[in-house]
């Protein structure tokens, strides 16, 4: 009986040490880039341009690959069931950053009808820019939020569709694409003609 309880804690400490063992030369998880995008459209609920994303679940797309959004479903992987949206309206590229482990991507207008605006700048047919960490895309009545969540790996990323209920530059408070003249003073400040202005709490400013 007294050899019976060394030996029970030998076979413990054999046991701990191989769960230790097992757990160190593991591979550590990598995390994956994800790109939110958060779509608005004022005419959304009547024509359901939307109706065939996935905005139940992320999905995977290799690194590889071009993630394109328009109207034709053969070639977009993201379609918008809109007569009004290019059959090829903009495509995101997934790419490493040059002498550095950041990842980023691309964004390039497709469409040779509609131009296509990320945040302040404007990009004709085939023109494109790196798409900047948190910004608003937008063509036509379309806005779309795209927000970067940061990962490490190479080999693919995911992508996370949303549906906004409210125009999304109101609702998050994000810059006008209007552009601001030398003076500073945004267009929206100005009032319409016979409107007098109204005392407003700096509480209700975003």
């Amino acid at each position: 009986m007294s050899d019976s309880v060394p030996r029970f804690h030998r076979c413990l400490a054999l046991g701990t040490l191989f769960i230790m063992t097992s757990f160190e030369e593991a591979k550590t998880e990598e995390t994956v880039t994800c790109l939110h995008l958060t779509f608005y459209h004022p005419g959304q609920e009547e024509k359901m341009m939307f109706r065939c994303l996935n905005f139940c679940n992320r999905e995977q797309v290799r690194a590889d690959d071009t993630a394109k959004f328009g109207r034709d479903s053969s070639v977009c992987r993201y379609n918008l069931m809109d007569t009004r949206v290019s059959r090829i309206q903009f495509s995101l590229q997934f790419y490493r950053k040059l002498h550095t482990s950041e990842c980023g991507f691309e964004i390039k207008n497709l469409s040779k009808k509609t131009k296509l605006t990320v945040n302040q700048t404007e990009l004709g047919h085939l023109n494109k820019i790196d798409l900047p960490w948190k910004c608003v895309i937008c063509f036509g009545d379309y806005q779309i939020l795209a927000e970067i969540q940061e990962g490490e790996s190479v080999d693919y990323f995911e992508t996370h569709l949303h549906l906004a209920e409210a125009p999304i530059l109101q609702e998050r408070c994000l810059p006008s694409l209007q552009p601001i003249p030398e003076n500073g003073i945004s267009p929206s400040l100005f009032l319409p003609q016979g409107k007098s202005p109204t005392e407003i709490d700096e509480n209700e400013l975003c």
